[in-house]
């Protein structure tokens, strides 16, 4: 592999950041509250500004609006809207502690949902300001969610400090499974659009690769880089990134699609 580009935006880290491939930007969010937009092709800055409070722990480019969702640690979800000089569209309050992570319903484009280390996950819609409806489980916080659709159904995963993944039902708002065989805090999860896995990534050091009929575990993962905190996933390829506190490892599946 080869470095494209190098960008320096701050002195102090970078806890998330996505391609708006569609515009040519970069968006990145580092430990000064400050959100950077950065346009990829000429390496000029677009815009930054102050996004929160408190460190901004996710963020998610709505997949066709204008939008992008901000999650972070005083507690609450804002909108922006870059068609509008990335004014705040929406704050979305109702966690009482960090919010860790948030994602788009990929059947619903108008809703989402976010982790939080109060335990829960919310639901919302992006014309309001309060959740539609929590779902409430672990014992510990959540660090992670992913939407899961599988037969036309829609699941959601949560990964947890009490060391397991749940799948939630949707519809019925209930938890169906709880995925357990990490040793320490479940840090990131993703249910794959084209395979029938779910992965799971943990401070115990290892990546588990989960059959997503039978949620059984099907094999566990470890390349000695300590800590596993992030998953990334090339669209269209069999290649799957892991971000380890030591480095990261690019792993190419050989497991057939079956569904």
């Amino acid at each position: 592999m080869t470095e494209e580009k190098s960008l320096k935006i701050s002195e102090l880290p970078v806890r998330s950041a996505k391609f708006i491939t569609r515009e040519k930007w970069v968006i990145a969010a580092t430990d000064d509250k400050i959100i950077h937009v950065y346009n990829y092709e000429k390496m000029e800055k677009i815009i930054e500004f102050e996004g929160h409070k408190d460190y901004i722990r996710s963020l998610v480019v709505h997949p066709s609006l204008p939008y992008v969702l901000s999650a972070s640690d005083d507690q609450v979800i804002k909108l922006w809207d870059w068609s509008n000089d990335w004014a705040s569209h929406r704050t979305f309050e109702g966690h009482s502690h960090y919010v860790m992570q948030v994602a788009i319903n990929p059947k619903d484009l108008d809703t989402f949902v976010s982790a939080s280390l109060d335990g829960t996950l919310k639901i919302w819609s992006l014309d309001s300001s309060a959740p539609i409806f929590t779902l409430d489980g672990h014992s510990k916080g959540v660090n992670s969610v992913d939407y899961f659709i599988t037969n036309d159904k829609t699941y959601i995963l949560s990964g947890s400090d009490d060391y397991t993944t749940k799948v939630w039902d949707y519809d019925s708002r209930s938890s169906v499974q709880t995925l357990e065989g990490h040793g320490n805090n479940v840090t990131s999860v993703f249910a794959h659009p084209k395979l029938p896995i779910i992965i799971t990534a943990s401070e115990d050091s290892t990546v588990k690769i989960w059959d997503s009929v039978t949620f059984r575990l099907e094999k566990t993962l470890n390349y000695g880089l300590e800590r596993v905190w992030s998953i990334g996933y090339k669209e269209g390829s069999s290649l799957l990134a892991f971000g380890c506190d030591k480095g990261f490892i690019i792993l190419k599946l050989n497991i057939q699609a079956n569904k």
